[in-house]
């Protein structure tokens, strides 16, 4: 006997969830969130250690008193680590967990 509710796959294993397709869309979605952040990062990343590798005399550029422009780009590494995070909780929060929860439900039987 089955827990699903009616029209609703019986997720039995992890493969048929695997192959099902509310896991793949949920998967798809997370995929086009996180690559395209994860390398928006990485790039303004290597951009800060090739500029303080390459570009000595602007990264040593005095912006006000004793701040260079490596000390705020080094702070901006810290700052857009935060606002990325903040970024993928608020997506996660309204986009993503809703769905996964819901995909949960289905494979462990609960209903609502």
């Amino acid at each position: 006997m089955s827990d699903t509710r009616p029209g609703e796959p019986d997720l039995s294993s992890y493969r048929d969830v695997q192959l099902s397709p509310d896991f793949s869309e949920l998967r798809r979605r997370f995929r086009r969130f996180v690559f395209p952040m994860t390398g928006l990062f990485l790039v303004w990343y290597f951009v800060y250690v090739l500029l303080a590798d390459y570009a000595h005399g602007f990264m040593s550029t005095k912006v006000f008193g004793n701040i260079t422009v490596a000390l705020l780009f080094g702070l901006g590494q810290f700052v857009s680590t935060f606002a990325i995070t903040l970024l993928y909780v608020r997506w996660a929060d309204q986009k993503f967990d809703p769905d996964a929860k819901h995909l949960r439900d289905q494979i462990e039987g609960e209903t609502k």
